[in-house]
């Protein structure tokens, strides 16, 4: 059975690639994720989806040290022993700042200006066997720990 997305229309995978669903505002130009029926910055309802870039970098980050409360129900979160997991805020150059997870790295292995990319992961299993999946950022491929 194929994953699902945790929500309609914020990101695809046309290519085997995901990338965010986000949208361009036609009268001021600015972008806004996820995408929505009006700009945030001018209030224009003139908004074209548009897929956001795919790479980006970490422009901020931090962990989440305890357990999420309900209703919250990613299983990712719920291991035992509870690990923290890493939630940053990734620049795309040009467009707009996403906050989002960030997998597949340590938080030893993060740095400032750090090249990152959009990923998918497990979220949860629904009540019908689905594996729902969401977006995340994780190192683009190639990069070292430790660039400048």
């Amino acid at each position: 059975m194929a994953p699902v997305p945790i929500a309609d229309d914020l990101f695809t995978s046309s290519d085997g690639e995901p990338s965010l669903v986000g949208g361009r505002c036609a009268e001021c130009g600015a972008f806004a994720f996820p995408l929505r029926a009006g700009c945030p910055r001018c209030g224009a309802t003139a908004v074209e989806r548009t897929l956001l870039n795919r790479s980006g970098t970490l422009w901020s980050w931090t962990t989440q040290g305890f357990p999420p409360k309900a209703p919250f129900r990613g299983e990712f979160a719920g291991t035992d022993p509870f690990e923290p997991w890493l939630v940053g805020v990734i620049e795309l150059s040009g467009q707009l700042r996403v906050e989002g997870l960030i997998t597949g790295c340590s938080q030893d292995e993060l740095s400032i200006g750090m090249p990152m990319r959009v990923v998918t992961m497990p979220f949860r299993t629904d009540e019908d066997g689905r594996e729902i999946i969401t977006f995340a950022f994780g190192p683009e491929e190639g990069d070292e720990a430790g660039h400048a």
